[in-house]
């Protein structure tokens, strides 16, 4: 039900979801069995009221979403499940291991399943469902996209990476599980953030997402390693699925996915377009396609920009938003003091300095309303050192991603720089480490999750 003239988004009582969402209990139930669909969680925002936001295009894209009943359903159902074939596989953990499932996905993902013996029913479905490249995919042009994704990644993302890292943080409700699973404090959020960029560095190397290439594997590693956070939070008796809903849910996954194309978007409507360039194609169609390979439905992963801005738009007006100190200030501040980059060298000190900097900046620009103060409230201070990295980092950033863009228009010269790129990609892989994306449930902390 939607009051146009208060401007609030308001559901009605509902005894059930979609059929998909209530066919997990019986097809899942070491993880959905004991969830009660009959209500919707605390997390998700019943009524959303546009009056508090400032007049703006904010406002406009908001009420586009109240007006799109179907939408607002979609992005419900979706608050409230995971990762169906990675649960069903990350649900035999009790009788088989979480490392046997781990070697055995990596066989199956570096000789085919059809040679991995004994393979599991729920290990076969996971990767011939991953196998099964929907018809809208064109490859030539996930390839295509990613040669334009490799000037982001080469250019911008080294001084970035820890700062776009902090978006789960900021809301209680999607931090939560990252505090449970005791990865993401002191030195153990070196490890995810590095994680996290060889992950996307990975997939935008050269035919990377193909079956048997590396990307590929990676996909289908992270998403175990979700279902398997799933399944232990879901299993500790400690999560409150009244208030948080369903751990990690496949709404969650869409920022992680698609946050750089939802800025693209962004910036295309405002300057008064309707479509993406043949190089934005490109990126987009590289995006989505490594988003199926991570499990996302096609009805999450929008086409155009408005499509796109839409679901992203609409995702977020469904999260409640709650910042709390003891969740998420521990994130924030235990991501931000990390010491990331330890190469010794003069560059390598130079590059440490304007990191560190820049991530400040990142954060109080795109999570801080651009206050510095707010930020300052979560114990990240930006002092003037800051300050001055940030200059020199924005420099760094502005000037070579601009001639990277420019190169790549030029044939010839392209072919030269797209090699440039893949080798600094390889060089930040190596810098990064081995990415093992395992969750060891023995090193979770139970606190938090209940309310009250």
């Amino acid at each position: 039900m939607i009051d146009k003239r208060l401007g609030r988004m308001e559901h009605p009582p509902k005894s059930f979801f979609s059929t998909t969402v209530m066919e997990r209990q019986a097809l899942i139930p070491a993880i959905y069995g004991g969830v009660d669909f009959n209500q919707l969680p605390e997390r998700y925002e019943q009524a959303f009221d546009i009056n508090r936001l400032r007049p703006s295009k904010h406002r406009d894209y908001c009420q586009r979403v109240l007006e799109r009943p179907e939408l607002i359903e979609l992005i419900q159902d979706y608050t409230m499940t995971g990762d169906a074939v990675a649960d069903a596989y990350a649900a035999l953990m009790p009788e088989y291991g979480f490392k046997t499932l781990v070697t055995m996905l990596e066989l199956a993902c570096d000789q085919g399943v059809e040679n991995v013996n004994n393979a599991l029913e729920e290990l076969i479905a996971f990767i011939r469902a991953m196998e099964a490249t929907p018809d809208w995919v064109d490859m030539a042009l996930v390839e295509e996209g990613a040669k334009h994704e490799r000037i982001p990644l080469g250019t911008i993302s080294p001084f970035a990476i820890r700062g776009a890292f902090i978006a789960t943080f900021m809301n209680k409700y999607t931090a939560l599980p990252m505090t449970m699973t005791g990865t993401l404090t002191d030195e153990k959020s070196v490890r995810r953030v590095f994680e996290t960029a060889s992950f996307f560095t990975a997939t935008a190397m050269p035919h990377a997402m193909e079956r048997f290439n590396p990307g590929f594997k990676a996909a289908a590693k992270v998403r175990l390693m979700h279902s398997m956070v799933r399944y232990n939070i879901m299993n500790t008796g400690r999560w409150d699925v009244a208030t948080y809903g369903i751990p990690i849910p496949q709404v969650d996954q869409i920022p992680a996915g698609l946050i750089g194309i939802f800025l693209l978007s962004y910036k295309i409507l405002d300057q008064g377009r309707n479509h993406f360039t043949a190089a934005e194609r490109a990126r987009v169609e590289m995006a989505r396609y490594r988003c199926f390979l991570l499990g996302l439905p096609e009805p999450l992963l929008g086409e155009a920009p408005q499509e796109i801005v839409d679901l992203m738009t609409a995702r977020s007006m469904s999260l409640k938003e709650i910042y709390d100190d003891d969740t998420c200030g521990e994130l924030v501040r235990g991501t931000m003091e990390a010491e990331l980059f330890t190469e010794p060298s003069l560059t390598g000190r130079f590059h440490r300095w304007m990191e560190s900097g820049f991530s400040k900046y990142f954060l109080i620009k795109h999570f801080c309303d651009g206050k510095a103060e707010r930020a300052a409230s979560m114990g990240v201070h930006f002092s003037l050192p800051d300050k001055l990295a940030t200059a020199c980092a924005m420099i760094t950033i502005v000037s070579t991603s601009n001639l990277c863009s420019l190169g790549m228009k030029i044939p010839g010269v392209a072919t030269v720089l797209d090699r440039y790129l893949v080798r600094k990609l390889s060089h930040l892989l190596t810098l990064y480490g081995h990415a093992d994306f395992i969750t060891d449930a023995s090193q979770y902390k139970l606190v938090g999750a209940k309310s009250g």
